[in-house]
């Protein structure tokens, strides 16, 4: 049976590797993060948003979610009041953990940010990836996600409404923009398509979207006043906002956009998007960027479709760059954070 024994030792001493290996590579931050997760009812059915915040908890590398080890505190308490709020809304076929980096690095520096998977339009269900209200669903799980971090969560008292921020990507950035009063026209959708078919519109063509045809059935687009500063990365879609598109915003705009993104074309979205914004919008660029790799940088789990980049670009070093950005933009907009300390026990 020495076999046997053999066999044990060598399972016992990976699985010691695997966990020391998990443990050093798990989503750390400066200072304390709090970490849950909510259920969260919408105008469009049940939503899961998770949720982060700075804490007076223990952090530990203990909560595993979508091949991602956190150093968090569960469900610890919030520390700090009028803390300021980011909602942060993922791409198509995304997660709330699709840029769980900056939303470690927001909560460090002194933010609650809230981040839903968007229902029926995520990695485990794309039921609704067909329907032409899926755009303007997605805002609204958004507002419905604003509303309860502001009037349901039980740390709605630690949190100022007067300073809210929004950040999405693709079609997360396209949502974001509506909400702070960009005015899609979705009729324009099945025009460009047959003239520049582009990534969005194999997509759409690949779930029989009858925005294809036309723009009916879309859904309202409402502009939602507590926000006060935006960033998006590689908007979707811009093209529905060319002309007058973007004259109703009204709040600053950090946009980004991926240096070598084929997937969301530069001429037909983020230039228009920028162009549109005018003033309003501050540009930056990640150098050697594609689509994907505005992702989160990959954690245990490295599926290749998600988490390849082009040779010399370094995900990790691009975020950390980009993350600094963008805590210093909202910083500027919203107010920086006043850092709490948790009282000695």
């Amino acid at each position: 049976m020495k076999w046997v024994k053999r066999i044990a030792v060598v399972l016992g001493l990976l699985a010691f590797a695997l966990t020391a290996y998990a443990v050093s590579t798990a989503r750390d931050s400066d200072r304390p993060v709090g970490f849950q997760t909510a259920r969260v009812e919408s105008g469009s059915g049940p939503i899961a948003v998770a949720l982060w915040y700075p804490t007076s908890g223990t952090p530990r590398p203990t909560t595993f979610v979508s091949g991602n080890l956190l150093n968090v505190a569960r469900d610890a308490p919030v520390l700090g009041t009028k803390l300021p709020v980011v909602l942060v809304s993922h791409g198509n076929d995304g997660s709330a953990l699709s840029h769980v980096d900056l939303a470690m690095e927001l909560a460090s520096a002194g933010y609650v940010v809230a981040a839903p998977t968007h229902a029926g339009d995520n990695y485990a269900d794309r039921s609704r990836q067909s329907s032409p209200a899926l755009f303007s669903q997605r805002a609204e799980q958004m507002r419905a996600t604003l509303d309860f971090v502001l009037e349901g969560w039980p740390g709605a008292s630690s949190v100022d409404a007067s300073r809210v921020g929004a950040y999405g990507l693709s079609a997360g950035g396209f949502g974001v923009l509506t909400l702070v009063g960009a005015r899609p026209d979705m009729a324009a959708v099945s025009e460009h398509c047959r003239r520049t078919p582009e990534f969005i519109c194999k997509v759409l063509g690949h779930v029989k979207s009858p925005l294809l045809d036309s723009g009916e059935g879309s859904g309202v687009f409402l502009k939602d006043p507590r926000i006060r500063a935006a960033a998006v990365a590689a908007p979707g879609l811009g093209f529905t906002l060319a002309g007058n598109g973007l004259s109703d915003v009204d709040v600053p705009v950090q946009v980004w956009s991926g240096e070598k993104d084929d997937l969301v074309p530069f001429a037909t979205n983020t230039r228009i998007v920028l162009d549109g914004l005018g003033p309003r919008a501050l540009a930056r660029q990640m150098a050697g960027a594609t689509h994907l790799s505005f992702l989160a940088p990959c954690g245990l789990l490295k599926p290749p479709a998600l988490c390849s980049d082009p040779e010399g670009f370094d995900r990790l070093a691009a975020h950390k760059a980009m993350n600094a950005e963008l805590v210093s933009f909202f910083n500027s907009h919203l107010g920086a954070p006043v850092q709490h300390t948790a009282p000695a026990p």
